[in-house]
């Protein structure tokens, strides 16, 4: 068996598969990795697609639609293999994509997950939002990448072109050890969808491992093909679940005054939003601060439980300053001009 299954988590994405799944069945070796679609439940064609089109691809169906954090950590379960590639539907993948990933864990058994050069399907010559070269987060709990800051993306020159550290890698293409996947708890269903991803990596990083990211693979994202940009609910879930991340896994010297910054900092996002008449998203940040009030007690069990299965906290590759700062004040755009001492 090989030591690699393919992980899509679709729902009602017939459309990406049709697109998308061509590509990712050419360019996959079957000697290296298993494809296998989890549907959460689709009520379009998915599923029939794939078992006219693509008898080779396995098909895991879920009950309901549990969202990307459960829907995941329930397709997962019974799996037995050394590596995940947890891939989103809207990615297209490149010639010999998969192999220096799994090279990178095989030589150093410290990386606990890796992710590669994520380029914009809709710009072929720039980063792609969600992952760019590699995820970083600030002492606030804003997340960026090497290549994007915000909504200023990168044209991808090269410029990181080495294998590097980084904090988090993306969700919509992440290889990770199946072993440590399972024994920092996978996503937290909590959650639901969206940094879920970060969470799992900064539990990874809590262990004793690292997170890496990996040039010599090559893919292209669409992004936003689940919840646009225009979704508020994308918005209320980032609020809520950033705070979540924060309150989850910082240690408790640098706690409470965090949470404090980030509440003030959400609350001027959500005045922002109603200067610029943008009221569905000021009400979006309004709602996920009422949630983690409703759920505090849900949210701090969360944290004892994560305190309990990965140990010590590590804050290595936490960048230093606050990065909206650096953004909007100091009119910084690019990672490589960040003082990150």
């Amino acid at each position: 068996m090989p030591d690699t299954a393919v992980v899509i988590l679709n729902w009602n994405g017939l459309h990406l598969l049709e697109q998308f799944l061509p590509y990712l069945v050419r360019h996959t070796d079957p000697a290296v990795a298993d494809i296998i679609v989890a549907d959460n439940a689709s009520d379009d064609l998915s599923v029939d697609f794939l078992g006219d089109n693509y008898p080779s691809v396995r098909i895991i169906r879920l009950e309901k639609n549990h969202g990307f954090a459960e829907g995941y950590n329930r397709a997962l379960k019974g799996l037995q293999y050394r590596y995940y590639m947890l891939l989103n539907s809207d990615v297209e993948v490149t010639e010999r994509w998969l192999e220096p990933l799994a090279d990178c864990l095989g030589r150093d058994r410290q990386i606990a997950a890796v992710m590669p050069r994520i380029r914009s399907w809709h710009d072929r010559s720039h980063f792609e939002h969600a992952g760019a070269a590699g995820g970083m987060l600030d002492r606030y709990g804003y997340p960026f990448c090497r290549g994007r800051i915000f909504n200023v993306v990168e044209v991808d020159r090269d410029q990181y072109n080495e294998q590097a550290d980084i904090f988090w890698t993306s969700g919509a293409c992440m290889l990770v050890r199946s072993d440590l996947f399972h024994d920092s708890g996978g996503f937290d269903a909590f959650f639901f969808a969206h940094m879920e991803e970060i969470d799992l990596c900064w539990r990874l990083q809590r262990m004793g491992y690292r997170i890496a990211y990996c040039p010599d693979s090559i893919v292209y994202h669409v992004g936003g093909a689940t919840l646009s940009k225009a979704n508020y609910r994308k918005t209320y879930l980032n609020f809520r679940n950033n705070f979540i991340l924060l309150f989850k896994n910082l240690p408790p010297g640098k706690l409470g005054r965090t949470i404090l910054t980030r509440i003030l900092l959400d609350g001027i996002s959500a005045v922002f939003f109603f200067i610029k008449f943008e009221f569905q998203e000021c009400f979006a940040v309004i709602r996920a601060q009422l949630s983690i009030l409703r759920h505090a007690r849900t949210i701090r069990r969360l944290r004892r439980e994560a305190a309990a299965r990965v140990g010590d906290f590590r804050n290595d590759l936490l960048y230093p300053r606050s990065v909206v700062f650096s953004f909007y004040l100091r009119r910084i755009r690019t990672f490589s001009r960040l003082d990150r001492r």
